[in-house]
């Protein structure tokens, strides 16, 4: 099988995991930088280019598209679901993952635990927002952070009305959390690939500090699930219309709350805490399930 790694530095742990893995099942893979890829749009011969070649003879393509380049990449990726390519994840998915209130809303409309969210526009109805939510201590979220950036704490309603008023004159869009305190500065990285949980860890955030995010300094080890736990993770997977993704979770008195869904989860955190091997769980999931034009997507964009 002829595999395409859309990534944008092969350097990454997670790309060079997954490149490896690929090879070593005795499959051809490349990685192949999302943003030199350019597009021949055309009537039923929808075509790539990458460097002067035409990318015409995949048979899947894994997506590894950062944060900042969604909108280029998934419209990539979106050419090769358009050319029968199969898809590791499909481009409608990351796309609704990527809306964190867009993912939120989904998630709430399917009755998925969720902790309790606010959003508004307006300076003038902070206080209710705040209200809403349950007062301080929240969270504050920029809709566009990734990696534990943008989240904020407010202790106190003054700083919270401070820091929101701040972020809308900005014209930053934010949303309002209520603040999990059972939750003890951690959460669980549920990592799903094709409709079970195959891995999972627990993240725990650095003395002082209550984001969680590796790269933020939180530390990793290996957790056992509830029944529930996996449930959630599976459901929020299914709901975002994801194969592979990186489930959060946070341990509440109500029961497991999502706070985000990862289309794109990292591999190097889950790997070391779990020693399990889900580069190759991933490739291995790819040989089950491609085909030639086997997308949703296909032709309908």
């Amino acid at each position: 099988m002829k595999i395409a790694i859309l990534s944008r530095n092969p350097g990454l742990y997670s790309t060079k995991r997954l490149l490896e893995a690929a090879e070593q099942r005795g499959h051809e893979a490349r990685v192949i930088d999302t943003l030199r890829c350019y597009m021949n749009i055309s009537s039923n011969a929808p075509s790539i280019h990458y460097m002067g070649e035409d990318l015409n003879d995949y048979d899947a393509v894994i997506p590894r598209i950062g944060a900042s380049v969604t909108f280029y990449g998934t419209a990539v990726l979106r050419q090769f679901e358009m050319m029968g390519v199969y898809p590791l994840n499909e481009s409608v998915g990351i796309s609704r993952s990527r809306d964190k209130l867009r993912s939120l809303q989904l998630l709430s409309r399917k009755g998925v635990g969720l902790p309790v969210t606010g959003f508004a526009h307006s300076p003038d109805d902070i206080p209710d927002l705040i209200d809403m939510v349950g007062g301080a201590p929240l969270v504050i979220k920029l809709l566009e952070g990734t990696q534990g950036i943008g989240v904020v704490l407010a202790e106190t309603r003054k700083a919270a009305e401070s820091v929101i008023e701040a972020f809308m004159g900005l014209d930053a869009n934010i949303m309002v959390q209520e603040f999990i305190k059972e939750a003890g500065g951690a959460d669980i990285r549920c990592f799903v690939v094709g409709g079970r949980v195959v891995a999972a860890m627990k993240r725990q955030a650095q003395p002082g500090e209550f984001r969680s995010n590796l790269h933020r300094g939180g530390s990793a080890s290996l957790v056992r699930l509830t029944r529930e736990e996996r449930e959630t993770a599976v459901n929020a997977a299914r709901i975002m219309g994801l194969n592979v993704c990186g489930v959060d979770i946070l341990r509440a008195e109500r029961g497991p709350l999502v706070m985000e869904v990862n289309s794109s989860p990292g591999l190097q955190g889950i790997e070391a805490a779990t020693g399990k091997d889900v580069a190759a769980m991933i490739i291995e999931f790819i040989e089950k399930q491609a085909k030639p034009n086997r997308t949703r997507t296909r032709g309908r964009g």
